[in-house]
């Protein structure tokens, strides 16, 4: 299916699960494992990784020698809060530089502020980092990303945590034609079907980590969202059929019949 390059890394797999709202790592772990995910993405704020030295550390459940762990900004309103939060993420992970951007904009919503998100991402990408970045699915503003030099551009689906599935294809088919980086789909996938059609239109994988912590069974789900990402794709590779309306096309040939 071809590899996934993202900071001049290449991965077998293109979906990117987070750590969150899991009954505890081992279930975390287990999720991970049957999900194929090599990228692994942790709230700073949220999620203990060395900060709290008296708590359960997840680096214990998921090694960075096994997986990518990808810091993000969960939680932070502002640019600064969000840098300070990253910077505090290398130190711990002993300078890894690649991290995932989020500078919300409302706590009800939870939808990108995406004057501070540009903001951030300037500053962040002057320092060193390698910024993935949540974002609207607005195509002149993803294009701003890139060309601050995100490493990846993260358009939502629909809102953190909705499962409402891909709402706006046609934004995000836009900002895929002009992308020169990679674009994941990021928050507001539900089912393995919404990965599907992420990867049918085009995007270079999807984040999620609600869909599956939430599901009644979410190992069996990571299962489920691995084959979903994994047949989406080959049905962009593949190039679908054209869409005939008003026409029919039979399946077997008109000419040359039995008996005639």
């Amino acid at each position: 299916m071809h590899q996934l390059t993202l900071a001049g890394k290449t991965y077998r797999s293109r979906l990117l699960v987070g750590t969150g709202k899991y009954k505890d790592f081992a279930e975390t772990r287990a999720a991970l494992d049957a999900s194929g995910a090599e990228i692994v993405t942790v709230a700073v704020r949220r999620v203990n990784i060395g900060q709290d030295a008296g708590q359960p550390n997840l680096l214990d459940a998921v090694p960075p020698s096994q997986f990518t762990i990808l810091p993000n900004t969960a939680g932070c309103y502002t640019a600064d809060d969000a840098v300070r939060t990253l910077r505090l993420a290398r130190e711990l992970l002993d300078g890894h530089p690649l991290c995932k951007l989020e500078v919300l904009g409302d706590p009800t919503n939870l939808f990108p502020n995406m004057p501070e998100t540009l903001k951030a991402a300037e500053t962040l990408v002057k320092d060193g980092f390698e910024v993935m970045v949540y974002c609207a699915d607005d195509p002149i503003q993803c294009k701003m990303l890139e060309d601050i030099g995100c490493v990846a551009v993260m358009p939502l689906a629909s809102l953190i945590g909705s499962g409402m599935g891909i709402v706006n294809p046609w934004n995000l088919r836009l900002i895929i034609d002009n992308a020169q980086v990679p674009i994941i789909v990021d928050a507001g996938v539900g089912t393995a079907s919404d990965a599907t059609i992420a990867m049918e239109l085009g995007c270079d994988g999807v984040l999620m980590n609600t869909a599956i912590a939430h599901a009644k069974d979410p190992v069996l789900m990571a299962s489920a969202m691995k084959k979903g990402i994994e047949a989406g794709r080959e049905a962009f590779l593949a190039g679908r059929m054209a869409r005939k309306y008003y026409s029919a096309d039979p399946s077997s040939p008109t000419t040359g019949l039995i008996g005639s």
